[in-house]
């Protein structure tokens, strides 16, 4: 089903077998991906975030990793017969909803161009522009206004202070969180940056997302140091909390270095 890359991030395969219609998907995704204006926003927002916050990465790598995983979070669930709900309310098709996370998770971050802050509130006009112009090209007037909107709700649910009314939605507030590996707090840490969100960040090895025995969704976190903590108890929980998606996912983190035993398991 899926592939994985030199990093070991699982990565979507537009060539493989889905658990949903895939074939719209891969059309939009294949213009996204190349799309000039999209790549320079995407580069252009980590320099609020991380050259002038020295925050972790917001750029084209957190980019790829949340929107692989929130694909493979959502073929996960649907395999497992999980119904979505952010279409099909818009009377649009089950082949829409992989569109809609994949739009969602592209453009969820824009908004950090103008400032850190507040980014989420910001992404929603600049992402409804881009909308604009990129939907036309593989919908009629009404079903561009649809997938907007629906996207539009995925990227404002992304931020914590406002819950998810889908399970499209939900999904791009929990495969926002799973990009926490060591690599997304590099630059910070470089530079001397020891806040929280760098320190926990470096503490994570590598995560994982399964078929999960007793729910649909396993996700394995494995972290170095006792740090981890905070990026799975803090941030990952309050993002799966009124996610819609909370009796899906099952979330382990095993401490492997752990040399006082203070930490070595912790399951949500």
């Amino acid at each position: 089903m899926s592939t994985d890359d030199d990093d070991g991030l699982r990565m979507y395969d537009p060539e493989a077998d889905h658990a949903f219609p895939d074939e719209r998907l891969n059309r939009v995704l294949a213009t996204l991906v190349e799309d000039p204006e999209v790549t320079a926003y995407l580069s252009a927002q980590n320099v609020n975030a991380v050259t002038r916050k020295e925050y972790n990465d917001h750029g084209p790598k957190h980019i790829s990793i949340v929107r692989n995983r929130a694909l493979r979070l959502y073929e996960l669930l649907k395999r497992a017969g999980v119904s979505f709900n952010g279409a099909s309310d818009q009377g649009l098709d089950e082949a829409d909803e992989p569109v809609i996370v994949a739009l969602a998770a592209t453009l969820h971050d824009v908004g950090h161009v103008v400032h850190r802050d507040n980014h989420a509130y910001y992404s929603i006009p600049l992402a409804a522009d881009l909308l604009d112009r990129l939907l036309p090209e593989f919908y009629d007037t009404g079903d561009v206004v649809r997938v907007k909107a629906e996207t539009l709700h995925a990227i404002l649910c992304h931020h914590t202070e406002e819950d998810p009314l889908t399970r499209e939605a939900g999904v791009i507030r929990v495969a926002d969180a799973l990009d926490m590996e060591r690599g997304r707090s590099r630059i910070p840490y470089e530079k001397g940056g020891r806040g929280i969100n760098t320190l926990s960040s470096q503490a994570i090895r590598n995560v994982t997302l399964a078929e999960g025995d007793d729910r649909p969704v396993l996700v394995e976190i494995e972290m170095v140091n006792a740090a981890g903590v905070y990026q799975v108890d803090n941030l990952l929980k309050e993002k799966l909390e009124d996610s819609m998606l909370e009796e899906y996912v099952r979330i382990v983190a095993i401490n492997t270095k752990e040399e006082s035993g203070l930490v070595e398991r912790i399951e949500l």
